[in-house]
This record gives structure tokens, sequence and C-alpha cells, in this order.
């Protein structure tokens, strides 16, 4: 058994290897209908092959997290603009260097939710030191969308403590790499925004929404809507930074015009502490202290 499949990988390398001749001599890839269908890369990108892809997408991560042992995360949801305090303050004296008003305006800004960037990080290595004490089937990783600003500080958090996280990059017109902190067996790309949060969701046993854009509130409403639609299993659903949310959103004017109900306050938490956030983690599981 084991002959064969060292004899299958023997084949799908070469018809790979053929794939990167190519491009190494500067060759154009022409169509070629002898050519296996899965070594392909125009017949995988034809409009008629999005069914695969999207099948692929869903795979390749799902396959390299079980290998790991990654079952259980806590998602980290932030801004990608926000960046740590002494690179904020840089950016602050920069600006009221050149005297511009708007750009001092920004920078102030970028340093005042500085302070996010260290909390997240807190609060992953929190995570990150708990689950070091657990068995392997209780353990939880901290997963984000595998960018800079709160996501790099909460993968950061979790590199600090020598633990696997996870990071689910999107390609974008403005292209976004994967942070330096992500575990590199487990910083994955993905091109269709759908898949990508489904694989959020797949494992997602918290998620914690700092302060954030469209993005950040794309993905919260997301699992607001699951949840409450009972589509997904309740998960405890923080809000970080309670002056941020309750001044970008009055929910309670949805429940005063009768959008929701009262009871879906319930759904979600604010919490301004990264202790905090994580002890009401720990309520909603009923976990024990390790």
């Amino acid at each position: 058994m084991e002959a064969t499949q060292d004899l299958n990988e023997r084949r799908l390398a070469d018809a790979w290897a053929e794939l990167q001749s190519h491009s190494n001599k500067g060759r154009p890839l022409k169509a070629d209908a002898y050519r296996l269908a899965f070594a392909d890369p125009e017949f995988l990108l034809r409009r008629e092959t999005r069914g695969i892809r999207f099948q692929l997408e869903m795979l390749k991560p799902d396959l390299a997290q079980q290998e790991l042992g990654i079952e259980n995360t806590i998602v980290v949801f932030g801004s990608a603009r926000v960046r740590e305090p002494g690179i904020a303050q840089e950016h602050l004296a920069t600006a009221e260097a050149s005297g511009n008003p708007k750009s001092i305006a920004k920078a102030r800004a970028l340093l005042r939710n500085a302070r996010h960037y260290e909390q997240a990080r807190e609060f992953a290595r929190i995570v990150a030191r708990y689950s070091k004490a657990c068995p392997q089937e209780d353990q939880l990783f901290i997963c984000t969308g595998g960018g800079p600003g709160i996501m790099e500080a909460a993968n950061r958090g979790a590199h600090d403590e020598a633990t696997l996280n996870v990071g689910l990059n999107i390609s974008l017109p403005h292209e976004q790499s994967g942070n330096p902190y992500i575990t590199p067996d487990l910083s994955f790309k993905f091109h269709y925004f759908a898949l990508r949060k489904m694989h959020f969701m797949m494992r997602a046993k918290a998620l914690v929404a700092f302060p954030g854009g469209f993005g950040t509130l794309d993905e919260l409403f997301e699992v607001i809507t699951l949840v409450q639609c009972k589509k997904a299993k309740p998960v405890p659903i923080v809000l970080f930074g309670s002056d941020y949310w309750k001044r970008l959103i009055n929910f309670d004017v949805l429940v005063e015009e009768g959008m929701i109900s009262a009871e879906d306050l319930k759904l979600f938490e604010y919490v301004d502490d990264p202790q905090v956030a994580w002890e009401y983690i720990m309520k909603f599981y009923d976990l024990p202290s390790v």
C-alpha cells in the first residue's frame, strides 16, 4: 500500500514539475488537452470549475488543521489599521513635524487606538497559556484573519507563548500578506470570502471583536445572525472596547423599533479588559482553572 502511495505522489510531482519547468524557462503555458486535468491551471480557473475551487478552498485548510490537532479556536477580529504603541507614537511625531492638521488628527487617532493592539496581544497570551496546560482535545487556539493590526497582535500573543495559531487571509486588490506571527503551516490564503467565513465558524468556540471597520462589522454580524437564527450553536461573542462599540452601534434602537427582541442583546457581552474577556468565555463553558 505504501509503495502505491509513493507511486501516485511521484506522478503528481512529475505533473507539477512540468509546469514549473515551463515557468522557469519563461515559456507560455499553451492549452494542452493531454495535460492532467488537476495539473492544468487554465482548466481549473475556468468559470465552469468554480465549484471545484470552492471544494478545494474548503478542503485544504480543513485537512491541514486536522493534521495539527486544531479542533477548537478563539476567533479574534479587529482593524488591520491598528498599530502597536511604539509605531503609533512614531507616526504622531512625523505628523506633528509636518504640521498638517489632517495628518496630525489621523496620527492621534492611531495612537489612541494603539492600546487595543496590546490588549489583543495580551488576550491571546492568556488563551495560549491556559491551553498549554490542557489535554490536546481541550486546547483552544487563536485564529485571526491573518493580516496586520489587531490580527497581528492576536497571532503575536499566541506566538509569544510558543503555541500554534491560525491565520485565514484573503486575496485582495491591495495585496495583503500574512503577518509573521502565524504558524507557517496554518497560514492560509483564500480567494472566496464565503469559504473563509465558513472556516472561521467551523471551529470557533468564541468570537472576540476588537474595534474595526467594515470587515470587522461584516464578520461580527455574520456570527450574531447565525447564532440568533439558530443556524449555529451559541458561542460567546465579546465586543472588546465598550466605548467604541456603544458609540458606533445603538443596539437599543433595534429593540425599541421592534427589529430585534430584548433577549437578543444577551447574545454578546461588552468588555474592556483581556482577563475579563477570557473569564467570560470560561464562565460560558464552565471551564476549570488550570
